[in-house]
């Protein structure tokens, strides 16, 4: 069985990131596989804390933004919305420059949870961050008539 209602688009994907904090922390998809999705995010100004290093709260954005598209691609969004619930993340190794990259991929896609693994890895292939993303689907109520 296909993961993705509809086989989903990157354009479409960095297009429906305008105007958000992803959008303002250089973060770009650049992958999507049959069960994958990667995206990019610098390691810049915008994502460091004052030591010079990569920021843990910008890496678990890139995490959550991650595991939130790829949950969004399983739903029918005309009845359903995804919204995360729970994530957590252990920081492995610092960075000070050029660009980290994401890979989520799933852990379990039940009908009201699902669960999402991200890597976060440097420019060298060596792992920063491990994240998992717990992501709750709401059944919206119908319009009142």
């Amino acid at each position: 069985m296909a993961l993705w209602i509809r086989p989903p688009s990157l354009e479409q994907i960095n297009r429906s990131h305008d105007n958000t904090a992803v959008a303002q922390l250089g973060i770009e998809f650049t992958e999507v596989g049959e069960d994958h999705l990667v995206a990019t995010m610098p390691v810049d100004a915008r994502t460091r804390q004052p030591a010079g290093l990569l920021h843990g709260g910008a890496t678990l954005l890139l995490a959550e933004t991650l595991a939130s598209c790829a949950a969004w691609q399983t739903i029918d969004r005309a009845t359903t919305d995804a919204v995360g619930l729970e994530i957590n993340a252990n920081h492995l190794r610092a960075v000070r420059e050029g660009r980290v990259t994401g890979r989520v991929t799933p852990v379990h896609t039940g009908r009201s949870t699902q669960i999402w693994q991200v890597e976060v890895r440097d420019a060298q292939d060596r792992l920063v961050c491990v994240s998992r993303a717990t992501i709750s689907l709401i059944r919206r109520e119908p319009a009142p008539r």
